[in-house]
């Protein structure tokens, strides 16, 4: 899988993404993420936003540089998102159908008051939310699509099992310390747990599941 993410703030992304699951499957080179800055093709002394028609607060970000820094994207029948409040909910099934449909996606991120209305329909971009709150940009948005797609592709997480949506899970996970003493209280991991009856295991598990 390959991301192409079109930001103005690329460096928001260089922590997260050179760390854990997605730092070493962009090593493995099991996916890859490049970047496109609409600041790029900025002229010189002018702004990479401006003010909105018809009034309003803040500033909206230019058309023609996020179109300028989406024709520099070689790719063949991308999934083209652009993050919305009022877009189509992300979840985990549209992330498995993601990995297996597409090679590309391009992942349109928007700030301030956002990016010119056209720039979505010259593009063909769906909307998507990745819930009902509003964050600053659309840089945590894209983060959360690239690292919950990227652990739909094979090989990624190491073992099919990692997959938790895959596996018989619980709301509750334990490990050492068996007893954990705490404030002059001792919490002790359920017995079941400690019983080696597989069976029984997976029966509390799935009950606990029913529970989150």
């Amino acid at each position: 899988m390959r991301f192409h993410v079109i930001t103005i703030f690329p460096e928001v992304f260089d922590s997260y993404l050179k760390e854990s699951i997605v730092g070493r499957a962009v090593k493995s080179k099991k996916i890859s993420i490049r970047f496109y800055n609409p600041k790029d093709f900025t002229p010189a002394k002018e702004r990479v936003d401006g003010r909105p028609y018809g009034g309003g607060p803040g500033m909206v970000l230019r058309p023609e540089l996020f179109l300028k820094a989406f024709a520099k994207i070689r790719a063949k029948n991308p999934k083209i998102i652009f993050f919305s409040t009022m877009g189509k909910k992300f979840t985990t099934g549209y992330a498995k159908s993601a990995a297996k449909k597409y090679k590309d996606t391009i992942l349109i991120c928007g700030r301030y008051e956002g990016i010119d209305a056209r720039v979505k329909k010259i593009t063909k971009a769906e909307e998507i939310s990745i819930g009902d709150y509003v964050t600053t940009g659309g840089e945590l948005p894209a983060m959360i699509l690239i690292d919950s797609i990227s652990r739909q592709i094979p090989g990624v997480l190491g073992r099919y099992d990692s997959l938790e949506e895959e596996r018989v899970s619980s709301s509750e996970v334990y490990t050492r310390p068996e007893a954990l003493k705490y404030k002059g209280k001792t919490y002790r991991v359920p017995k079941v747990l400690l019983s080696g009856h597989h069976q029984k295991i997976d029966e509390w598990k799935n009950l606990t599941k029913k529970h989150r």
